[in-house]
């Protein structure tokens, strides 16, 4: 007999009945019954329940253990009572009669519990996240996410792609987040980056001839934690391809972001591989206030300025003089809702940092509100008319500057969905979202700069970057988003020096700098580069909207914690003298925060 099990906790049925079986596990559970003591036995696998009685040497043994000790149990596999047969569990037609135990492992006494769901701490469960990963949901994420995985690499190589690695020690580069800095021992004051993404290499292999790449890549930025982005590292579907246009991508990847959700979904609906809608990036914010629109949510965000142009509301008026927008977002069937309802969502508004959120009421046709009273009776039913509102819907109002107001009413518009349970429950509906802006106005730094990826192709090429307003132009960029996440980042590249030079001196950077600073790709592109493109996926969002979670901590093993502190570790720490001096590194004492 094997040292340890015949069988996994999981394995035993009724056609096991009457074999002697060696099982090994925590003891998950006890329930004492006055001398019938019964002991759920858990593994990686599954439960099974073992009972001992005062016939069974091990009864005494398994009374003294705490939960969460391990064991190995030899007995006799016995057929469970119709009344106590347990349907819920794969081996509940059956329990295990101990005839003996062995202690493998004491456990002391435990600073979270393992059976059940209970919430704790985020500190305990970080501190003791090898006890957190053995709590049923998370352990089942985790085991998920690694066949998330698994079927996302098979699907890849199905179509035609290899995986290849890239360095991870590498040169700072411009992702739009801080670099985690690797001092290097052997050139004193001289740094490698961990990448914050393989953008550069894998563009590099396009034009070393490889034609499509992909990897499960890890990424590295030094950014402040938020609930779907983990601080410190990430994992990306990462890929590229050559001699492709937006549109091969787009059909080539639908399928298997498609099919991964489909493998994962559990029933729920998912958007068909070439039905994801391609909507505009100026239509996106227009439409629904966000470039990561939730498609479950119906509501449509309506431009109504023009209404308000003259008007008996002044405030709207003035704002629409000074250059301000007027955004309504419908709030259908709520002529049976109490001005409160209306009330509570101005105050939530504000308590959001905006000025506030002007609402209609209707009811069988008449309006209500201050707005309504001010604009007009006729006023008010144009506007209704042109946007397609009925006798008993209501409508909020966002104003402002363009982009305060688009801000505003994509919120309004995901609250009201809520409120009103209007979104689609059990879908995954993607989308992408298309020809984003090339360049931005950067209010802090007083200039132009890249909205997103600067190795993009700009829509009209050279001509467009020599001739056009930077801000009007469009790049050959774009992003899957699911249920108001972006899972996907991509772009067709641009592989011309001179465009390539060009692009970030409008900018402020120079031929030098950019050959100073991206020397790589700059050389490669003058050695015969082929039109390629790709994208990257998130790995980790990915798993976190299958596994139904709201924070990436649930999907993921060793995360740390809001501080960016690992701390069943406890990293970072501190260097030991002797290695700063290898690495010729002081380090400089902060003086206290105020």
């Amino acid at each position: 007999m094997h040292a340890y099990r015949t069988h996994k906790c999981a394995e035993l049925r009724d056609s096991h009945v009457g074999e002697t079986v060696r099982l090994s596990g925590w003891v998950h559970r006890k329930r004492d019954h006055g001398g019938v003591l019964f002991v759920d036995l858990r593994d990686h696998y599954g439960m099974t329940q073992i009972v001992a009685d005062t016939d069974s040497p091990a009864l005494p043994i398994l009374e003294a253990l705490r939960l969460e000790s391990v064991v190995t149990i030899d007995g006799e596999v016995k057929a469970r009572s119709a009344s106590t047969v347990n349907a819920n569990l794969p081996t509940g037609q059956i329990e295990v009669f101990a005839r003996s135990v062995t202690v493998l492992s004491k456990s002391e006494e435990l600073p979270l519990p393992v059976a059940g769901e209970q919430e704790y701490p985020e500190e305990t469960r970080l501190k003791y996240r090898f006890l957190d990963l053995r709590r049923e949901t998370l352990h089942a994420n985790i085991v998920k996410r690694t066949q998330i995985i698994r079927e996302t690499r098979r699907r890849m190589e199905d179509i035609g792609f290899t995986e290849y690695s890239t360095p991870i020690l590498t040169a700072s580069s411009p992702e739009g987040a801080r670099d985690f800095l690797v001092p290097s021992r052997i050139h004193a004051g001289k740094f490698f980056a961990l990448p914050q993404a393989p953008q550069q290499y894998k563009q590099l292999l396009m034009v070393a001839g490889f034609d499509r790449y992909f990897q499960i890549a890890p990424c590295f930025r030094d950014e402040d934690p938020r609930a779907d982005r983990l601080p410190g590292e990430f994992y990306q579907l990462d890929l590229e391809m050559s001699f492709v246009t937006q549109e091969e991508i787009w059909d080539t990847m639908e399928p298997v972001m498609a099919g991964v959700f489909e493998a994962f979904a559990d029933g729920k609906k998912v958007t068909p591989a070439g039905q994801f809608p391609r909507i505009p990036h100026s239509k996106a914010i227009l439409d629904y206030g966000t470039d990561k629109p939730d498609l479950r949510n119906p509501l449509i965000i309506h431009d109504v300025t023009e209404y308000f142009k003259t008007s008996g509301f002044g405030l709207f008026e003035r704002i629409v003089e000074g250059g301000g927008v007027v955004r309504a977002i419908p709030a259908p069937k709520t002529a049976d809702k109490s001005r409160k309802f209306f009330d509570d969502m101005n105050e939530w508004a504000r308590s959001e940092g905006h000025a506030g959120l002007g609402y209609v009421t209707r009811k069988g046709g008449e309006f209500g509100g201050p707005i309504a009273k001010n604009h007009g009776e006729e006023g008010m039913r144009a506007l209704y008319d042109a946007i397609g509102l009925g006798p008993d819907d209501g409508c909020f109002f966002a104003a402002g500057k363009e982009e305060q107001a688009a801000k505003l009413a994509g919120a309004a518009r995901t609250r009201t969905g809520e409120q009103l349970d209007l979104i689609e429950k059990d879908a995954f509906r993607f989308c992408w979202i298309i020809d984003f802006p090339f360049y931005e106005w950067s209010e802090e730094d007083k200039k132009v700069d890249f909205a997103h990826n600067p190795f993009s192709m700009p829509q009209g090429g050279l001509q467009a970057l020599e001739t056009q307003d930077p801000l009007t132009i469009k790049a050959y960029q774009y992003d899957m988003v699911c249920n108001g996440y972006e899972l996907a980042s991509g772009s067709i590249r641009n592989q011309h020096p001179d465009l390539m030079v060009k692009a970030f001196e409008i900018t402020g950077l120079t031929q030098a700098d950019v050959e100073e600073r991206f020397g790589g790709m700059y050389r490669a592109f003058q050695f015969g580069a082929p039109p390629h493109g790709g994208m990257a996926a998130g790995v980790d969002r990915m798993v976190m909207l299958l596994c139904g979670v709201q924070n990436l901590r649930e999907i993921t093993l060793f995360p740390m914690n809001q501080r960016a502190e690992d701390l069943l570790m406890g990293a970072p720490s501190p260097a030991m003298a002797k290695q700063l001096r290898e690495l010729n590194i002081r380090v400089v004492e902060q003086p206290p925060k105020a």
